[in-house]
């Protein structure tokens, strides 16, 4: 039986375990079929599912380039563009007031 690479690290070594595929390199579980839906969805720090539209909410305090003021917890930020494909996991488009336009990671925001 010939099984598909891991969609997360690519290692071929992966195995079935009931109806899940399991990799042991980096311990990701899928089902098989789900690893193309499972590349075009984008999680908050939850493991809420986001879209674009949403509105989120920064969970932690982020230090900005060239700014001396922190982007603080609790920021609001509306009206997000996901980013699929980024090369540097900054996954989220948008403009935070004060700041302008910048990238985000998802796993520093929540669904508002």
């Amino acid at each position: 039986m010939n099984l598909p690479d891991c969609p997360q690290c690519h290692e071929s070594y992966t195995y079935a375990d009931g109806a899940l595929l399991i990799c042991p390199m980096c311990a990701h579980e899928w089902q098989e079929g789900d690893e193309a839906d499972e590349a075009t969805v984008i999680k908050d720090a939850v493991g809420n599912v986001l879209q674009d539209g949403d509105a989120v909410t920064v969970i932690k305090d982020l230090k900005v380039k060239g700014s001396s003021t922190p982007i603080k917890v609790g920021t609001k930020v509306k009206s997000i563009r996901l980013i699929y494909d980024a090369p540097d996991d900054h996954d989220i488009d948008c403009k935070i007031d004060g700041f302008g336009a910048m990238k985000l990671k998802s796993s520093v925001v929540k669904k508002a």
